[in-house]
């Protein structure tokens, strides 16, 4: 019997990417689950190939308030309660700074920072009671901001503070509360990705062959879960950025500026 069997997990963003691989994952391990998503054709596709298991999926945009009480509130009403809420839903973007307009930074921390607010807020009675486990999926631009995302970055930051003030505050309730930051992982996050105006990128330039997969990454998030892990760092690169960050912040500086801009060109 798996540690997930029977139990009910919500996923945010789980039509695509580490999302998807997560409910792929638990279903096979005999778990309920709860996902979300803004794509309706996609979440059907997802309940067309599990028709005969336990998936609750519900059109949200969890930037939305309101959307993401019915969503959780559905999710109590359909199993009863929630174990392990996993914040993935995200948004990235591939803009400078100067270039890009206000309303990026507003969407992107509405989803990214926001949305696990909300989904968080509405789910908590229900954790404290089971004594479960709240995620989120962060990423290492919320321990080192990369150019170009400053964006992504600031909600990743403020996704890691806010979770960590939460963890200490639940310290004695027996609510595990973690993040995990994948390093570059195939999803299509960079293919959903804003640009300056807001608008979705569509598309990346860089090579996903060489990046770790959706489904190394998610099996690496439930382990990490099941043994109540503090934080996850995952893959070689990422866990060096975090580790040059730390004790050569003025060196991570000038390398993080190489690898994000060529011929003075920032990568999108």
């Amino acid at each position: 019997m798996s540690f997930f069997t029977d139990k009910v997990v919500v996923i945010t963003g789980g039509s695509d990417g580490i999302g998807k691989a997560l409910i792929d994952l638990l279903i096979f391990q005999g778990a309920k689950v709860a996902t979300c998503g803004r794509n309706h054709d996609k979440l059907y596709s997802l309940q067309m190939q599990y028709t005969n298991v336990l998936l609750h999926a519900v059109v949200c945009d969890v930037s939305n308030e309101k959307e993401c009480k019915r969503f959780i509130d559905s999710t109590i009403e359909t199993f009863g309660g929630i174990d392990n809420l996993i914040n993935n839903a995200g948004i990235s973007m591939r803009a400078l700074f100067k270039d890009s307009d206000s309303e990026v930074i507003r969407k992107i921390m509405d989803t990214n920072f926001f949305g696990a607010v909300y989904c968080t807020h509405f789910a908590l009675p229900s954790i404290m009671e089971r004594r479960g486990t709240i995620v989120g999926v962060s990423s290492i631009a919320g321990y080192r901001g990369l150019p170009g995302r400053s964006g992504y970055s600031a909600s990743k930051f403020a996704l890691q503070g806010w979770l960590e003030a939460l963890r200490t505050e639940l310290l004695k309730t027996g609510v595990h509360v973690m993040w995990v930051c994948p390093g570059f992982t195939t999803s299509n996050i960079r293919n959903a990705a804003l640009n300056y105006k807001g608008d979705t990128q569509g598309e990346s330039p860089m090579d996903e062959s060489k990046m770790m997969s959706a489904e190394e990454c998610a099996k690496h998030i439930l382990h990490a879960i099941e043994k109540r892990k503090r934080t996850l760092v995952l893959t070689l690169n990422g866990k060096g950025a975090v580790f040059m960050n730390k004790f050569f912040p003025s060196l991570s500086d000038k390398l993080m500026h190489n690898f994000f801009f060529k011929r003075g060109e920032l990568i999108k």
